[in-house]
């Protein structure tokens, strides 16, 4: 379970978050990073042990941020589809605001296979299929959405073309408008799972 992040600990993957979005996480060092934010290299060790518990931090800080905002849209939106429509509309906002939390999930196609990041990123992965998995069930017992597929299968589904989409926007180096593309692909989704 993550501890309670620090503002410095928060200034520092925010830096952190800039330079992997400039450069890559290839590219992107502990000596880079005090440059940047003006000061010692040990200064950085004393909030983080490794450049890649910086990466844990960004996709743990990025977990807490999709429950918080999972949560109130769910508050927010009763119905299936709307909640649906506004969760998408939530990541798509935030990653356009935050484009390094993108990129720090990404990172781990580009490193040596770590327990922590796997970790984390599952972690990640678990919190939006639990969010997910919620507004599809209660699709299905409204009678919104098909029964024709279970719930988990269309969890798999959503999230697959969630996650390809933000791909294709990261590789695109974000030449695209992420919300208005990514609402087209949600109406084509709904259409799909749909039982209007």
């Amino acid at each position: 379970m993550r501890t309670e992040i620090t503002p410095r600990q928060l200034e520092i993957i925010e830096a952190a978050g800039q330079l992997i979005t400039e450069d890559g996480y290839a590219k992107f060092t502990t000596k880079r990073l005090a440059e940047r934010m003006q000061f010692s290299e040990p200064a950085i060790y004393r909030h983080f042990a490794s450049k890649e518990a910086i990466l844990v931090g960004m996709l743990e800080h990025l977990t807490a941020s999709v429950q918080e905002r999972m949560a109130e849209v769910a508050l927010r939106e009763e119905l299936p589809e709307p909640r649906l429509r506004a969760m998408f509309d939530s990541h798509f906002n935030y990653f356009k605001a935050h484009p390094q939390y993108l990129m720090a999930i990404f990172a781990s196609n580009f490193m040596e296979p770590s327990p922590a990041t796997e970790a984390a990123n599952l972690g990640l992965m678990e919190v939006m299929r639990q969010h997910l998995r919620a507004v599809i069930g209660d699709g299905q017992k409204t009678g919104a959405f098909t029964k024709a597929i279970s719930a988990d299968m269309l969890v798999h589904i959503v999230m697959g073309t969630f996650r390809l989409h933000m791909l294709k926007w990261r590789i695109s180096g974000r030449g695209f408008d992420l919300t208005r593309k990514g609402r087209g692909l949600m109406d084509a989704v709904i259409s799909l799972i749909s039982t209007k």
